[in-house]
């Protein structure tokens, strides 16, 4: 088998879809497999041992753009593909593989994508978590109705560079030695929906320091002012053994960083699961979205949420204009559960 995977476009799908990817190597040992994704994702994709080849995606998630579709699809013709897995939900994203000539094309049920698709999955409803729903696509349609539970499906392990990771620290003047290390994720790309306050993120850091940890903030350069806005919070002596890392790492070196930490605390976001998938302690905290459906696998995780009546509506941003979800999330909360990593 020669198998081409349609890679989904955000950090954490793409981590989670690791669980699809060592199921089918425990199927399929000798099969290679290629990822077809986005350019941003090489940096995950490259600490995932069950990969082959990386094909760069050249358009946008977001673009139709047809004609280019087609070409990029003649091209892997040549590779000879066997079988194609559409982890994206639309229609487009199933053109590649249909122009490629895969005879089997594996995938869900989305947006008109009957005939783009010859193996349409249609339950989709009877698994509950999107990792459930990646790892039942390696097995056949009547092998999988009772059999894939969140459980079962392997856990994401990304590889750390170890090397990679002392150069990163002594670049960043970095020394997880001196104290241990809390690691704060408080960004997020989908929406404001999903950022916990910077003021509770600022007093669960003045707790952490205190208790004897230091602080390192991660993010894209978009989380920069956030990360530097919760620094500013604490006061000059706190704020020494506080190190804001957004915008100044690459999303492979911050794989090695978030594998230093003692515990990660974490909005719902691609580095929350990447933190996981390097086998931290790990505290998600889900405002819009919820934990029954994008949980990370592993088993030092644990997640805090409010019981509201409109959580979870899976919004960019609060339809009410209130932010309950967030807001009622008191930094307490967040704290008692550190609590229960550190003591």
């Amino acid at each position: 088998m020669k198998i081409l995977i349609v890679g989904p476009s955000w950090i954490g799908d793409m981590v989670m879809a690791q669980s699809l990817y060592s199921t089918l190597k425990q199927l399929y040992p000798n099969a290679k497999l290629d990822v077809l994704a986005p350019s941003w994702s090489r940096s995950v994709l490259e600490r995932m041992p069950e990969i082959h080849q990386i094909i760069k995606m050249p358009m946008d998630h977001s673009e139709l753009n047809i004609r280019d579709r087609w070409r990029l699809g003649r091209q892997l013709a040549q590779n000879g593909y066997t079988h194609t897995y559409v982890l994206p939900n639309s229609a487009k994203s199933a053109l590649i593989p249909l122009f490629a000539g895969i005879k089997q094309r594996i995938g869900w049920r989305g947006e008109w994508r009957y005939g783009l698709l010859n193996d349409l999955r249609i339950n989709k409803h009877l698994f509950q978590h999107m990792v459930e729903r990646y790892v039942t696509l390696a097995y056949k349609q009547d092998t999988t109705k009772n059999n894939i539970t969140l459980k079962k499906c392997p856990q994401p392990a990304l590889t750390v560079n170890k090397i990679a990771q002392k150069q990163a620290m002594a670049r960043l003047h970095l020394n997880p030695y001196e104290k241990p290390v809390i690691g704060l994720c408080p960004g997020s790309a989908f929406g404001p929906a999903k950022k916990w306050p910077k003021t509770y993120y600022a007093e669960v850091s003045r707790y952490a320091i205190m208790s004897g940890f230091q602080i390192w903030l991660f993010g894209s350069k978009k989380d920069k002012n956030t990360c530097q806005q919760i620094k500013h919070t604490l006061s000059r002596e706190q704020q020494s053994t506080c190190r804001n890392l957004a915008g100044k790492t690459s999303l492979t070196e911050a794989i090695d960083l978030l594998a230093v930490c003692h515990t990660v605390i974490s909005n719902d976001s691609g580095l929350m699961h990447v933190s996981a998938a390097v086998d931290c302690n790990i505290i998600g905290i889900y405002g819009s979205s919820s934990p029954q459906y994008t949980p990370p696998l592993t088993k030092k995780m644990k997640t805090v949420h409010i019981n509201i009546d409109c959580q979870p509506c899976f919004k960019r941003i609060c339809p009410l204009n209130h932010l309950n979800c967030l807001n009622k999330l008191t930094p307490n909360i967040v704290i008692d559960v550190l609590k229960s990593f550190i003591k």
